[in-house]
């Protein structure tokens, strides 16, 4: 039987057996159509965690005289909605997910919607901001250019630089891994101001 205390916490966190057999209840399956089993969590939160590590949604407490595995309520979603969901690739779910979270920050902390490209860049600047060697940022130029009216890239000083829009268009179109950094790090911002204010997330 559930109590109430634990209802609450389960708002917070929940152990590998909660979360299994909240996933079991409302028929998540694996991608080959399965149940799913503790291997199969383990594996996910494994992932998860590697993924998305500064959201800190895998967790170790000393609780009940040993150290258990918990999995706070938003890694919990992630799984559902990004991890287990079969219709889309996981990385334009991935950017979904956290789209949807920031949006849930935001309404509740009345925040205004953060700007994450506000500066032209010179296209030599583009391989360590998206992590790319340069061959690989020419063809999200070229693939950009063909796909709108090649208005964003100019030269300042005779070096070719690209418009914070084309910088916005790349990270949403070619470099999507980028936009996803973009987003994390913004929803933990919100995350830590959503702790200040003295909301719960991973302390209990």
């Amino acid at each position: 039987m559930i109590t109430d205390s634990q209802t609450e916490l389960e708002k917070i966190f929940m152990s590998y057996d909660r979360v299994l057999y909240k996933l079991n209840l409302i028929g998540i399956k694996t991608k080959g159509g399965k149940e799913i089993t503790h291997k199969d969590l383990r594996q996910a939160a494994t992932i998860m965690n590697k993924k998305h590590p500064t959201c800190r949604w895998k967790q170790q407490k000393y609780r009940f005289n040993k150290y258990r595995n918990y999995i706070l309520i938003e890694g919990f979603y992630w799984l559902i909605n990004v991890y287990f969901q079969t219709e889309k690739n996981i990385v334009d779910t991935d950017i979904d997910f956290f789209n949807m979270r920031i949006r849930l920050y935001e309404d509740l902390l009345k925040v205004t919607t953060k700007n994450f490209w506000n500066n032209d860049m010179f296209v030599y600047e583009l391989p360590d901001y998206f992590k790319r060697v340069p061959r690989t940022i020419k063809n999200g130029i070229i693939k950009m250019n063909k796909a709108t009216d090649g208005c964003y890239k100019y030269y300042e000083n005779g070096k070719a630089k690209i418009s914070k829009e084309a910088i916005e268009w790349l990270c949403k179109s070619c470099f999507k891994h980028k936009y996803l950094e973009l987003l994390e790090q913004y929803k933990m911002e919100l995350t830590e101001i959503y702790i200040e204010k003295g909301y719960p997330y991973d302390v209990f």
